[in-house]
C-alpha cells in the first residue's frame, strides 16, 4: 500500500487541479457505472466529536473517504477537519493507497461550487458574498475567483473579528474583500455561497436580486440549513446528486416536488443550465465520495511524475 501524507498531498493540490478532478467527477456521476453509496454519519466518544463514511466506484474507481470534525483541536492550534482518501486495488480487493487529505478536501469542495458557478452564474458576474468565515470560505472564495472577474467580495459571519479577518485574508491574496451585513450582501450580490454549519436560513428571500446564482455547501447532515424555504420555488434547483441532496444536503428541505437537476447533466449538455438573465440558479453541494475517488486520482498522478 502507497501512503500519501499530508504534506505530499498539500505540496501538488492546486485550484487548477481540483477543477479539472471534479468536473470529471461530476460529469462521471450520471454514467451507468457509477454507483454512490449511502453516507454513514458517526460521532465519536463525545457526540461533538462527528465523522462521515462517503464511497463510491466508477468503471475505473473504487473507494471511500472518512471525514471528521473534531472542533476541541482548534484549542490546540491544530485543524478541526481532517481527511483520509483510500482508493482500493481493483483486482485484489486491498487498499492500494492511502491519502491524508485535509487541504486537498478544502479544495476539493471548493472546486464543485467553482465548477457549478462557472457553468450557472451570469457570465458577468462580479460580485460575491461569502456567508461565513470559516476554515473553508477563503477557498471557496479564491475558487471563484478563478472563473470570474471578481471585483467585490463581501463576508457575512457572525463573529466580527473572524469576518475581519478573512476580509483581510482575502485581500492579502489580492482579492477585493470587506466585511458586510447579510442584507447589505444579497442585495448587492451576483453570486452568494454559503459556507456554515448553520440550521436555519441565513438569508431573507426577498433580498436576492434576479439573475443570482446560489451555492450551499454546508448543509450536509439531517437537520442543516442554510436557505430559506420559500426561495426555492422562485429558482432553478442543481445538485451534485439528488438522492443525497434530499436525504442530507440543502435540498432536504424543498419538498418532494421539487425538481433537482444533476450538475453532471449540464457538463453532458443534457440540461441547458440558466435559462434567461433574470433566472435564479441554485447548487446544492452535499459532496461526493466519486469527487474523493477523482482528486485523490490527481494527486496519485502529480506525484509520479
Amino acid at each position: 500500500m502507497r501512503f500519501i501524507s499530508e504534506a505530499e498531498s498539500a505540496s501538488v493540490i492546486s485550484h487548477e487541479m481540483a477543477y479539472e478532478a471534479i468536473a470529471a467527477a461530476l460529469a462521471a456521476v450520471g454514467e451507468p457505472r457509477t454507483a454512490n453509496f449511502p453516507v454513514v454519519l458517526g460521532h465519536g466518544s463525545l457526540d461533538v466529536n462527528r465523522f462521515t463514511v462517503k464511497a463510491a466506484a466508477t468503471s475505473e474507481l473504487t473507494g471511500l473517504k472518512i471525514g471528521s470534525y473534531w472542533p476541541g483541536n482548534l484549542d490546540m492550534g491544530l485543524p478541526r477537519h481532517n481527511s483520509l482518501i483510500l482508493l482500493f486495488d481493483q483486482k485484489l480487493g486491498r487498499i492500494s493507497v492511502a491519502i491524508e487529505a485535509g487541504l486537498v478536501n478544502a479544495y476539493r469542495t471548493a472546486a464543485a461550487d467553482a465548477v457549478a458557478a462557472d457553468l450557472l452564474a451570469r457570465p458577468d458576474a462580479e460580485v460575491l458574498a461569502i456567508f461565513g468565515a470559516g476554515h473553508q470560505a477563503f477557498y471557496e472564495c479564491a475558487a471563484i475567483a478563478r472563473i470570474r472577474p471578481l471585483k467585490r467580495i463581501m463576508v457575512v459571519a457572525r463573529d466580527a473579528d473572524k469576518a475581519g479577518s478573512l476580509a483581510a485574508k482575502l485581500r492579502s491574496a489580492g482579492m477585493p474583500a470587506k466585511v458586510a451585513d447579510k442584507k447589505e450582501a444579497c442585495r448587492a450580490s451576483d453570486i452568494i455561497v454559503t459556507a456554515t454549519n448553520s440550521n436555519e436560513p441565513l438569508f431573507e428571500t426577498e433580498w436576492v436580486r434576479p439573475g443570482t446564482h446560489i451555492a450551499s455547501m454546508g448543509s450536509d447532515a439531517i437537520g442543516k440549513q442554510e436557505l430559506p424555504v420559500d426561495l426555492f420555488p422562485e429558482g432553478n434547483l442543481f445538485c451534485d446528486l439528488p438522492e443525497q441532496s434530499r436525504r442530507i444536503g440543502e435540498f432536504q428541505h424543498a419538498g418532494a416536488s421539487a425538481t433537482l437537476t444533476p450538475l453532471g447533466d449540464v457538463i453532458a449538455r443534457r440540461h441547458l443550465g440558466r435559462r434567461s438573465r433574470e433566472e435564479i440558479t441554485i447548487f446544492d453541494s452535499s459532496g461526493l465520495s466519486v469527487q474523493d475517488l477523482y482528486i485523490a486520482q490527481h494527486i496519485v498522478r502529480a506525484l509520479s511524475r
